[in-house]
């Protein structure tokens, strides 16, 4: 039986799109959905032309967390992969995918996590300190944002010529590498 994963964003849905690109000839892996909490965002025409349902949620549905989780289970969902989705899971989620939820940040945690460090700010943050390394780590998802175990992490350099968006760029390059493989690796059979 294939593992059955929902990927959530909020966004352009860069690293979903690249996820389902991955597992396109993967048996053991089915994506039958994308769900977000911004009805505008790109990652909905991503999934239309990867041939994969998307739905949107409320930020009230995703407090309530019963309107998700009803959607996961009808579809058989095992795991939940967060790619770029900037909503707080609530605790209902967590209960019904213990150890089943991940989520990539685009810096090495603890520095820059927690509520509001997300995207640009996180790559502006790290910029402003002139760090000499930055990276990804892809966690657990628990109550608490970028609290979770930390499952993997992959440093890049940086130099004092980086900016923000260089760093980015770099840090991009780590997540479309290693966030299919960890995912892979994590939950094949």
């Amino acid at each position: 039986m294939p593992k059955n994963i929902a990927i959530f964003a909020s966004g352009s849905g860069s690293n979903a799109e690249n996820i389902i690109q991955y597992f396109r000839n993967n048996p053991g892996f089915n994506f039958p959905v994308i769900v977000s909490n911004n009805p505008d965002a790109y990652v909905h025409e991503r999934a239309r032309k990867a041939g994969v349902r998307s739905v949107c949620f409320s930020k009230a549905d995703f407090l309530d967390g019963a309107p998700v989780v009803n959607l996961l289970r009808e579809l058989n969902i095992d795991q939940i992969v967060l790619a770029g989705f900037l909503l707080k899971i609530p605790e209902t989620l967590i209960r019904e995918y213990p150890s089943g939820i991940i989520n990539i940040h685009p810096a090495l945690l603890p520095k820059y996590g927690g509520k509001g460090m997300y995207g640009h700010r996180v790559h502006e943050a790290v910029a402003l300190a002139h760090e000499r390394e930055s990276g990804i780590t892809i966690h657990y998802v628990n109550e608490k944002y970028d609290d979770g175990n930390i499952i993997f992490q992959a440093k890049c350099q940086l130099d004092t010529s980086d900016t923000p968006d260089s760093i980015a760029q770099k840090v991009h390059q780590l997540e479309y590498i290693y966030f299919p493989q960890v995912i892979e690796n994590l939950w094949k059979d």
